[in-house]
């Protein structure tokens, strides 16, 4: 079975099987069928989703917020060398809203697009009130915003060329957008097959490699200025995966698919996730 027509199991919700094809234009995969915008959120409603919450219950769950802390920090680093005076920074699919957090609390003049209600208002204690509906989008000023952050949002959203549009739009002339995905040509995706936790269907309704994203930015004459990969997305991936395989977690199994996805992406630069940092051209 070849990945074009791979079949993928909603573990998380549904239960259901999707089928990913292949896009002709771009080369991305797309989950076949997509949900409707009416039932799309549907596939949202679990505790086990884990970024509109923040609850701690398990082992896992520690280590993920764990994790998160420190991401945070190199998030914020990687963003402070694209601020000009202004520092405006617009984080889209934000969830609880720890990343605008720690921006704001740097200085960063932040503002924060969250379609889910429970995890909008905890951003929103967070951020005093700086997180808003999908529908803020098309509120803002044109050329408004240093920095556009995606954090593992763009495989979500409808519409995908319009959303670039939109994007381009709102930056500022020498604005950066950062976009981070899973990459189906990492070593964890390979493995895993129809198992890997990545693909997440129907939540995830696009699945990214390195030619499908600059073929879809290039439609707005964006281009990928650098290419960073997130090490420690293929450790909780694999983990979940295995999970997905055998019915129980196995740590040490997931920790020792995730170590050597890594040590693979040294040599191949396919990472199990992957920062793009995006120009205009």
């Amino acid at each position: 079975m070849t990945k074009e027509n791979l079949k993928v199991k909603d573990y998380s919700v549904s239960g259901e099987v999707f089928e990913l094809i292949q896009n002709s234009e771009y080369g991305f995969l797309e989950t076949t069928p997509q949900p409707s915008s009416n039932t799309l959120s549907d596939y949202y409603e679990s505790e086990d989703y884990i970024s509109h919450t923040d609850s701690k219950r398990n082992l896992f769950e520690k280590a993920y917020h764990l994790v998160r802390s420190f991401s945070l920090k190199k998030k914020l680093n990687l963003i402070n060398s694209f601020a000009s005076e202004e520092k405006k920074l617009l984080d889209i699919g934000c969830g609880t809203g720890d990343f605008l957090q720690i921006a704001q609390q740097n200085n960063w003049v932040v503002s924060g697009i969250e379609p889910n209600p429970q995890a909008r208002g905890i951003a929103n204690r967070k951020t005093n009130g700086s997180v808003f509906n999908l529908d803020q989008l098309l509120k803002f000023n044109t050329n408004s915003f240093d920095v556009i952050t995606l954090w593992h949002v763009l495989e979500h959203l409808p519409n995908l060329e319009e959303q670039i549009a939109t994007f381009k739009k709102l930056l500022k002339p020498k604005g950066t957008l950062i976009i981070a995905v899973p990459n189906y040509k990492s070593y964890d995706a390979q493995y895993y097959k129809a198992f890997w936790a990545a693909y997440d269907v129907p939540r995830h309704l696009w699945h990214f490699n390195k030619t499908s994203v600059s073929n879809l930015i290039s439609k707005q004459s964006f281009k990928v200025d650098q290419v960073k990969p997130m090490w420690f997305d293929s450790f909780y991936v694999s983990m979940l995966s295995e999970k997905y395989k055998t019915g129980s977690m196995n740590p040490v199994k997931g920790f020792w698919i995730g170590l050597r996805s890594n040590l693979k992406a040294l040599g191949t630069k396919e990472a199990s996730s992957l920062i793009y940092i995006i120009k205009n051209s």
